[in-house]
């Protein structure tokens, strides 16, 4: 079976410390340290100044220009930050979602981002975006018309086929769950 993102993160992270003699976090405070501002810049340092490998540079150079207070990419924590401010309304309308996704099985994976909810079974199939007043969910049903609510992604997210608007716990229905469980078979 293959491992989840957050499987494979702990494992990069493991084999960093083994191979290197260093922590993750040691290893962001000598990218701090180099006082560099890009993402490409840091890479190009840890790798040829530390003989890091550009998977391992990678992930140090994304914590190392993190907010030193960001929480981590995976951690409940970024759900309690999209839904702070203005957008704190919508959280009971995530809250029924989850539910409902919840139920369509023990495989289901809930990933935080920074901007939304990745919702996996085995791959991608969902994401719930909020917005000050709805939330957006973003789909990948192929070849299924857009119709309705069910509209087609346009320049939402290139990743998913189809978003649904939902303003409201009572607009996560019987459509909706019915897309999203046809989305999660999919996956």
């Amino acid at each position: 079976m293959a491992q989840s993102p957050e499987e494979g993160m702990a494992s990069l992270i493991q084999n960093l410390e083994a191979k290197t003699g260093k922590s993750i976090a040691a290893w962001v405070a000598i990218a701090r340290g180099a006082k560099l501002s890009k993402h490409k810049e840091i890479v190009g340092f840890l790798k040829q100044e530390h003989g890091l490998t550009h998977g391992y540079a990678n992930q140090v150079a994304i914590r190392a220009l993190a907010a030193a207070d960001a929480p981590a990419a995976g951690s409940t924590d970024l759900v309690e930050a999209q839904y702070q401010g203005a957008k704190a309304a919508m959280r009971p309308v995530y809250e029924a979602l989850v539910a409902a996704v919840r139920a369509f099985g023990p495989d289901v994976e809930f990933a935080p981002k920074k901007a939304y909810v990745s919702l996996r079974r085995s791959k991608q199939f969902g994401l719930i975006q909020p917005a000050t007043t709805r939330l957006d969910v973003g789909l990948i049903l192929k070849g299924v018309p857009a119709a309705g609510r069910l509209e087609e992604s346009g320049s939402f997210n290139a990743m998913f086929t189809h978003r649904v608007r939902v303003g409201t716990v009572a607009e996560v229905d019987r459509e909706l769950i019915g897309w999203l469980r046809r989305a999660y078979d999919g996956a």
